[in-house]
């Protein structure tokens, strides 16, 4: 059974200031998800859901979705902040959907095999791909922990000229799984090296080689009854705090502490780029136009 891919697109990217997940960086209109299909595609996948909005839902399926409707079966979930568990208040000052992890459990009635979970707005390259999907073809489980695994990044080489990035910094055991993941949220370069600064604006020094998970992770459908459990545990104790996101990576790292979770590392030689600033675009467009040259795709991706 081929695994599915799982794209991650209610965002409306407020430091970009629009909806960067169908802002075209290709020459013939395409956006970075239009390579990120094509590459799945390719490497195995056998069909695409994409987490949206209801209220982009519209704008989103004429310009994204229709680019694949005669290439890969595609549906739809939809990320809403009153998706939360019966008896829980939101709070009223609240205004966005809960994160990550919340993207993902509003997938699980669509998805019943191995998947792959990327962020729209990123582009992972094609090797990450191909490694993921051969995991993901052959993941079995046998014992006590569900089994995953991530693709890593090098941090440095994630990093953006204009403004600090949130990213996870991994660490992995002797075997090459995963240990910790940690969320930092301000992070920015330090000439070739890397820094972030905490809750009071401390700066703490990073070299710049730690290993980063960029939101590409694969997974079976176990994991979604054990994200289930922790929305719950986080809703009690953060829920008030009209700021708290449930992330795929917090979560992640407390399901390996507790044992509930395996998470195989596996690194990747190809390039990651992404928009996070508008100013990013034309590096990105610039390394697409690169990457056509090399003939690692063609100039039209879609016929």
């Amino acid at each position: 059974m081929k695994p599915t891919l799982l794209v991650m697109a209610a965002g409306m990217g407020s430091r970009y200031g629009g909806l960067k997940q169908i802002d075209a960086v290709g020459p013939n209109g395409e956006a970075i998800i239009d390579y990120s299909i094509f590459d799945a595609i390719r490497a195995g996948f056998g069909r695409v859901v994409f987490v949206i909005r209801q209220d982009i839902e519209r704008e989103f399926k004429q310009a994204v979705g229709a680019r694949f409707a005669n290439q890969v079966p595609v549906d739809y979930a939809f990320q809403e902040l009153h998706q939360v568990p019966a008896g829980f208040r939101i709070p009223p000052q609240r205004k966005k959907p809960w994160g990550t992890a919340h993207a993902m459990l509003a997938a699980r009635q669509q998805i019943d095999t191995p998947f792959a979970v990327i962020n729209a707005d990123d582009f992972y390259g094609a090797d990450s791909y191909r490694r993921l999907a051969e995991y993901l073809q052959k993941v079995r489980e046998t014992g006590p922990r569900a089994e995953s695994a991530m693709v890593g990044f090098k941090l440095r080489d994630t990093l953006s000229d204009h403004g600090a990035v949130s990213r996870a910094i991994c660490e992995m055991d002797a075997n090459g799984s995963l240990r910790t993941i940690v969320e930092r949220t301000k992070v920015e370069k330090a000439g070739t090296a890397a820094r972030y600064l905490d809750d009071t604006g401390q700066p703490h020094p990073l070299s710049g080689d730690e290993l980063v998970s960029m939101n590409m992770f694969g997974f079976t459908p176990t994991i979604f009854n054990l994200l289930a459990t922790n929305f719950e545990r986080f809703l009690a104790e953060r829920g008030a705090d009209e700021k708290a996101e449930f992330y795929i990576s917090t979560e992640v790292n407390h399901l390996i502490a507790a044992g509930r979770l395996r998470m195989q590392v596996l690194p990747t030689s190809g390039p990651w780029f992404g928009i996070t600033y508008r100013e990013d675009k034309p590096a990105v467009i610039e390394s697409i136009r690169r990457l056509i040259e090399q003939g690692s795709y063609p100039r039209k991706l879609w016929s």
